[in-house]
């Protein structure tokens, strides 16, 4: 198994200040600075767990989070993973961090916006992230390059996704990079990152420590412990088994599919309880908050507590999930019902952590602490507002949702790869009095609708406003960095009308040369069936040479890069077809 005390990255120091928004204290709750261990799930619904109704699976751990913690009724997050992230770590609305979409580029989050890890790290916290990052894989975009000093973590936005190096695509003996070095690790990738996890926490007892335990379960591939999945697969699911109010299971459920879910998610409960017996074990356990959530609602058709729709949707299925937040002695366990966000994850842990005392942060959320310690009585009304579609660049109306304590708006058309039809309409529900979501009540109250999309169209003027979407404003992968050398391009973050994952995909990356000098560039494709001529273009200049048939690489070898932003692509010509990399690998020589 990996070491995973041996970590290299130094840590990281910052010279800024904490806005108004992030805290109301003016020091650590309770005299001294907690530690802080934040769970995200990858994929896991709100109906995923048995203390939100579910029959059949077992999660005693983090029930128990639930049951000794503060347990949020209504909170969201966007409808995929790198958005949620980048709102997660930021306390912004993930358009403001240059995030818009999961891959082909869209989830670099720009190296200019400040981290939750950034800011406890130059409070005196240990950091560290053990999992999924998904807001860039190269420098200065890694988790290791914004205020993480020690990670071990997975590239792009899951195992078995183009971003993973050669052999590194099973969730068994994963590979994964250890501040910045690949390292095949033995065993279950929930199980690895959480002996990660207690590793750091049991060497950082002693000093206050930020742990980011981020499981990309149980996002697909499917893979999962043999006996999980024959305790699930034994039971014979049926969608009858999960009768209850609201929307039912759809029509296409597979109870296959949902005995490997239901056994990834008894197993990173399992690793959560392991979490929680080192905190017990080390008597860390009245000194840490504790959060748990989930970054998106299911990806399959399967119980989800009677909410309609699933991931990539602006419906509650698709954004409402978990939150559980257990303070020991500090928080009282209760129940809130008032909203609140990813957006409001940093501000509450700064006003926590004694973090954020001064005044130059500008943040989206607030500190929910007034509602963690019952003190929420007089707890102003807000809009929170969701959106996502594929695209490079965010598009008014599409595929959006407004929520307020009481009602919450609704224009679902257009997410994924389908564009905004000609007409549309926009829906809206009473929450109060309709909480799963069940009737369109837009017509009876349209003053409700006008208020509430005027609302949403001014807070997309406000959060897209400071950015360039398009290539020349996008955050760029740096080469020639001695901190990242050589770097590896990925079909992860490539882009253009062809960029995709499938065998015909043509792509480019957007990059910047901090060094001009002499490069070695290794291009890997599939393999070839006959001959072909294979292009490096960059800065102006193309290169070109033969390649065989049945070859699967090539080389230039000492390239003069130009220094500065600008555009690099690779190809194999045969004939009137191009072929698209698997990935370019650029080393600095000198």
């Amino acid at each position: 198994m990996v070491d995973a005390m041996k970590y290299l990255c130094p840590a990281v120091a910052l010279a800024f200040a904490i806005g108004p928004s992030a805290a109301g204290q003016s020091g650590p709750l309770r005299g001294r600075q907690p530690n802080v261990v934040l769970i995200i799930a990858d994929d896991q619904g709100y109906g995923d767990l048995r203390v939100h109704g579910n029959p059949k699976l077992d999660t005693p751990n983090i029930d128990r989070l639930a049951r000794e913690g503060v347990q949020f009724q209504s909170f969201y997050v966007s409808p995929v993973c790198s958005p949620t992230r980048a709102s997660l770590l930021t306390g912004r609305y993930n358009y403001r961090t240059g995030v818009v979409d999961t891959y082909l580029g869209r989830s670099l989050m720009h190296p200019d916006e400040t981290t939750l890890a950034e800011v406890l790290s130059q409070a005196g916290y240990r950091t560290g992230i053990f999992g999924k990052w998904h807001l860039g894989d190269n420098y200065p975009l890694r988790a290791m390059d914004q205020g993480f000093q020690e990670s071990l973590v997975l590239n792009g936005g899951g195992i078995g996704q183009p971003s993973d190096p050669a052999g590194g695509t099973s969730y068994f003996d994963p590979l994964l990079r250890q501040n910045g070095t690949w390292v095949k690790t033995r065993g279950y990738v929930s199980d690895v990152v959480t002996d990660a996890a207690i590793a750091f926490i049991t060497a950082h007892r002693r000093q206050p420590f930020f742990t980011y335990l981020a499981f990309n379960a149980p996002h697909t591939p499917l893979e999962v412990p043999a006996e999980k999945y024959a305790k699930y697969k034994g039971m014979n699911l049926k969608a009858e088994d999960f009768a209850g109010p609201g929307t039912p299971i759809a029509g296409n459920f597979d109870p296959d599919v949902t005995a490997k879910v239901y056994g990834m998610v008894e197993n990173l409960d399992d690793n959560v309880g392991r979490l929680l017996a080192t905190l017990d074990k080390l008597k860390l356990t009245d000194r840490t908050v504790v959060m748990f959530m989930t970054d998106n609602g299911p990806q399959q058709p399967r119980y989800n507590a009677g909410m309609p729709r699933l991931k990539g949707t602006v419906h509650e299925g698709g954004i409402r999930v978990p939150l559980f937040v257990r303070w020991p002695g500090v928080f009282q366990p209760r129940t809130v019902d008032r909203i609140a966000a990813h957006i409001d994850v940093m501000p509450t842990l700064l006003d926590v952590s004694g973090a954020g005392g001064s005044r130059a942060l500008k943040f989206d959320g607030v500190s929910l602490v007034p509602l963690l310690r019952g003190e929420g009585a007089d707890w102003p009304d807000r809009t929170l507002f969701f959106q996502w579609h594929r695209g490079d660049t965010p598009e008014l109306h599409r595929a959006f949702a407004a929520r307020s304590q009481r009602y919450k708006i609704v224009q679902p058309l257009g997410n994924g790869e389908n564009k905004l039809p000609p007409t549309f309409g926009f829906e809206l529900y009473d929450m109060a009095d309709d909480p799963l979501q069940q009737r369109n009540v837009a017509p009876e109250h349209p003053e409700i609708v006008t208020r509430m999309t005027n609302q949403y169209e001014a807070w997309f003027r406000d959060v897209t406003g400071g950015r360039d979407y398009t290539d020349r404003g996008i955050a760029r992968i740096v080469i020639g960095s001695p901190r990242e050398n050589p770097v590896r391009l990925t079909r992860q973050d490539w882009r253009g009308p062809q960029a995709a994952w499938t065998a015909t995909s043509l792509g480019y990356w957007e990059v910047d040369v901090r060094r001009a000098g002499v490069y070695d560039v290794t291009m890997r494709f599939a393999e070839l069936t006959r001959p072909g001529t294979i292009s490096f273009a960059h800065g102006g200049n193309t290169l070109q040479k033969e390649v065989p048939a049945g070859a699967v690489s090539a080389i230039f070898n000492r390239v003069r890069l130009t220094r500065g932003a600008g555009r690099l692509e690779s190809w194999v010509t045969q004939e009137d077809r191009r072929i698209g990399m698997l990935d370019v690998i650029v080393t600095h020589l000198r």
